[in-house]
């Protein structure tokens, strides 16, 4: 970790008072979350969204015929989860839900064309709401940010 940058009069705000929290990565991320993810979400409630409803949707658009765990196992959410939120999708006739031919045990979600068009809409006015809070950094700085925060997920999985 490099070393601890002194706080000084012309450190902005707040952040003069947090101390060393500050320097650390993690902390500074949870931080940019809850901006980003909180206008993401107002960004979905337009079209009645919530953030994992949207997500579920989001793959499922571009995955047809996915199966619900192998959708779980996309999201890293738990399966139990994943049912419900593909229950109230089905219900709003986003996705439709159909036994697999090859496995009767198994069924295949895909997107209705109502849930397209929602998708389609919900999906730019969100990426509209996170361009906003990213207007400080460059195109090549958002474009690296998110390489970035890839690489430390990719760390994880190998």
């Amino acid at each position: 970790m490099p070393p601890a940058r002194p706080e000084t009069d012309a450190t902005p705000g707040p952040r003069r008072h947090e101390g060393a929290v500050r320097e650390m990565a993690g902390y500074n991320l949870k931080r940019a979350y809850i901006v980003l993810h909180s206008a993401a979400q107002e960004a979905a409630a337009e079209f009645d969204l919530r953030i994992p409803t949207f997500s579920c949707l989001s793959v499922i658009v571009r995955n047809p015929e996915i199966t619900p765990s192998k959708l779980a196992e996309m999201l890293r959410i738990e399966r139990s989860n994943t049912v419900v939120i593909v229950d109230e999708l089905e219900t709003r006739e986003l996705v439709s839900r159909k036994r697999m031919k090859t496995d009767r045990r198994r069924y295949a979600l895909s997107a209705t064309v109502r849930g397209r068009h929602l998708h389609d809409q919900a999906a730019e006015a969100i990426a509209q709401a996170e361009a906003t809070c990213l207007t400080r950094l460059s195109d090549d700085e958002q474009a690296l940010l998110v390489e970035m925060l890839n690489r430390i997920e990719g760390s994880m999985t190998g």
